[in-house]
């Protein structure tokens, strides 16, 4: 890159011992590293914050914010203890905002990596990579959206961040995928680089949690964000082909269909819900668009040279 692109990152961690010093020593490693980096302690009791004071006095760019116990664990709290992070950087001059995981590992051109692609389009509003964990494989991006960006690394470009106004504190959880949606219908560019990875070291979702229960809750949270019925459908029997396979299918729908038996309040906006679904019928209308096989050419019908040849006028 020709030019220094400075960016910062926030980490909310809750009860993070067992893995933050992993995502520690991933961002001190970068080559290209954050000018500010503020990890929020969202109320942690077990070690968290005794292992990040231990990098404190070497790296006077990393800061420990402590935020006051909380009786529950919802990812409203998880937004809470991210603006707390953001509070003490919006006066910083930086290009680039990244909320990250406190249990992600990378490689030292993990951000580096990100930044060049930004650098290379002032469209592109927020950028990613895939996340492989314990539980499952790494996407296959021939049937999940290139233009989502997951949760667990988030990068943005300052203005688009500021003009999505953040991220919405909705208890259920979708806040990133709240946040990706409303920057696309804001008219930045989203996108996941696969040629990169990182390392998400819990399994998505089972924090309290079994790991089918949180296929219920996704089904549940799939709803509220307002996804298409017929996008439901395709996305359960996707899911058949990934642990714990059908009945992870069976529990995706449930929780779908229990939240729209119930007619949850939805925590988006009409206008985001419109947005969602257009966007999700013109993905299925590409997909089957491209199941179709090619037009067979026929020969009942040759070009006309070819019929002159046959016939002997030529």
């Amino acid at each position: 890159m020709s030019t220094v692109l400075k960016y910062v990152l926030v980490t909310p961690a809750r009860d993070e011992a067992q893995h933050i010093e992993k995502t520690i020593r991933s961002v001190l490693s970068q080559t290209v590293r954050p000018i500010k980096w503020v990890i929020v302690s969202d109320g942690s009791t077990d070690g968290t914050d005794e292992i990040v004071t231990k990098y404190l006095a070497e790296n006077s760019w990393i800061q420990l914010v402590r935020t006051p116990e909380r009786c529950e664990r919802h990812f409203a709290g998880k937004v809470q203890a991210f603006n707390a992070g953001y509070a003490q950087v919006k006066q910083i001059e930086y290009d680039f905002i990244g909320c990250l995981d406190a249990d992600l590992s990378f490689d030292e051109e993990y951000f580096s990596f990100l930044l060049s692609k930004l650098a290379a389009d002032p469209r592109l509003g927020l950028v990613g990579t895939p996340f492989q964990d314990a539980s499952s494989a790494r996407y296959d991006y021939r049937f999940t959206n290139i233009e989502h960006v997951s949760g667990s690394c988030q990068l943005f470009r300052r203005e688009c961040f500021e003009a999505i106004g953040g991220y919405v504190p909705v208890k259920g959880g979708c806040i990133d995928h709240i946040a990706v949606l409303t920057a696309r219908m804001r008219g930045w560019k989203t996108r996941t680089f696969t040629e990169k990875v990182s390392l998400h070291h819990r399994a998505m979702g089972t924090a309290q949690q079994s790991l089918i229960m949180a296929k219920f809750r996704n089904g549940g949270k799939d709803y509220a964000i307002g996804n298409h019925p017929a996008w439901e459908l395709f996305r359960a029997a996707y899911q058949t082909a990934k642990r714990p396979y059908f009945i992870g299918a069976l529990m995706i729908l449930s929780g779908y269909v229990w939240s729209a038996v119930r007619r949850l309040e939805r925590p988006v906006s009409p206008e985001l819900v419109t947005f969602q679904r257009r966007e999700q019928m013109q993905r299925l209308k590409k997909l089957f668009a491209s199941s179709q096989p090619p037009a067979r050419k026929t020969i009942d019908d040759p070009p006309k040279a070819r019929k002159a040849e046959l016939s002997g006028r030529i």
